[in-house]
């Protein structure tokens, strides 16, 4: 999805408004802020604070998520993931209390195991099904990390927070990837294991979408120096991981260079690594995620000639995980269109949505692709319409 910005508050502040049927000013009668306040929100002057939403939310009597919820989606699909995501974020707000004294768990293996299946579940592009799987889950490793404490019990809790994250970020809920992440970072460090609060450096890294190059680093040099001077696969691992998240944030900046250095110590540390690592905390770190990341920085450097090249020459193997593929054809639709290859976008798209519905429709370059193809289209075909009307446009 779209990153989620203060304008954009605004705009579905004054839509929601509108369809209550009030003015500004009789909607800010309702509020304990001013009309002018009001009116500069809506109009993208100011911010829209996290307590300035909620008592607009209150006051027209709709969830705070539908007013800082996904951009670009019809009201149903809006309701729908509202009410997808608010079990996780209640999940996730309770971890500080203290358990109940009747509440029961499952023995922490069977614990881990399931931690494994919802992030399992995500891979193969099953948002849906794992979103209704997490909160209960949290629940339960929640209350197992805490009346019965042991290092596998943090670690699971901290790998289904790491999945909450990336459950809200495929569906456009940048807030709650966020509050998942400060989640993970509070378990890993109980678990004592630096490995997965490097892997939280690295998803911070990626969260702040910013030009900010230092900022990105230091996130990502932090991740390494939790697992300096360790060399088991799993440190190989992770470290190539967060290479390959500074490239991204190099790329942001627009600094070719930096891109390069780190995709090429990300192939090195892939080499070491030796094959696939996809049983280290599901990163499925080598050479071939070394070559999809550098897809990605060119596609953000918009150096869509290059894009284009090293996407021809990508051949995912059969055991590629569908939320992968899928992310790759939405890539590839992307560059294929930019490149003026519109009937391949078209077809990649398509190839995208069959593979993994959920993931493809908010994914941003989805919308990106679709809305490129509309504007340079002499006639819009059939398919084209209909992927237009499915996202949402």
């Amino acid at each position: 999805m779209p990153n989620l910005d203060d304008d954009y508050a605004g705009a579905r502040i004054k839509e929601q408004r509108r369809l209550a049927r009030l003015t500004q000013r009789e909607l800010a009668a309702r509020i304990p802020y001013s009309y002018s306040l009001l009116n500069q929100v809506e109009c993208g002057a100011r911010p829209a604070t996290d307590a300035f939403v909620e008592a607009v939310a209150a006051a027209l009597g709709v969830d705070a998520t539908v007013l800082t919820g996904p951009a670009h989606v019809t009201r149903i699909q809006q309701a729908r993931l509202s009410a997808l995501v608010r079990p996780i974020r209640e999940a996730l707000d309770l971890f500080d209390l203290e358990p109940s004294t009747d509440a029961r768990a499952r023995p922490v293996t069977e614990l881990a195991a399931a931690a494994d299946r919802v992030c399992q579940d995500v891979r193969a592009a099953h948002l849906r099904k794992a979103a209704t799987d997490l909160p209960p889950l949290i629940a339960e490793l929640t209350l197992a990390a805490q009346t019965r404490p042991c290092t596998a019990a943090w670690q699971a809790l901290a790998s289904t927070c790491r999945t909450a994250h990336d459950v809200a970020l495929k569906v456009g809920y940048r807030d709650l990837a966020t509050v998942a992440l400060d989640r993970m970072g509070w378990a890993a460090e109980r678990a004592s294991d630096p490995c997965l609060a490097a892997i939280r450096h690295y998803k911070r890294a990626l969260g702040h979408k910013t030009a900010d190059h230092d900022l990105g680093r230091r996130l990502v040099q932090a991740g390494h120096d939790l697992i300096a001077g360790q060399d088991s696969r799993e440190a190989l691992a992770v470290a190539g991981q967060l290479h390959l998240g500074a490239s991204a944030v190099a790329a942001r900046s627009g600094d070719t260079a930096a891109v390069a250095g780190h995709i090429a110590a990300a192939r090195e540390l892939a080499t070491r690594v030796g094959g696939e690592a996809r049983e280290v905390h599901w990163l499925s770190f080598g050479q071939m995620n070394v070559s999809l990341h550098e897809l990605g920085a060119s596609i953000t450097l918009r150096q869509f000639d290059a894009a284009l090249k090293l996407a021809r020459k990508v051949t995912l193997p059969p055991s590629t995980l569908t939320s992968r593929r899928a992310r790759f054809l939405v890539d590839r639709a992307v560059v294929e269109m930019e490149t003026g290859h519109t009937d391949r976008a078209l077809r990649h798209l398509v190839e995208a949505r069959q593979a993994a519905p959920e993931q493809t429709r908010y994914h941003p370059g989805t919308r990106d692709a679709i809305t490129g193809l509309l504007h340079t289209a002499r006639r819009t075909p059939d398919t084209l319409s209909r992927m237009a009307a499915w996202i949402g446009l």
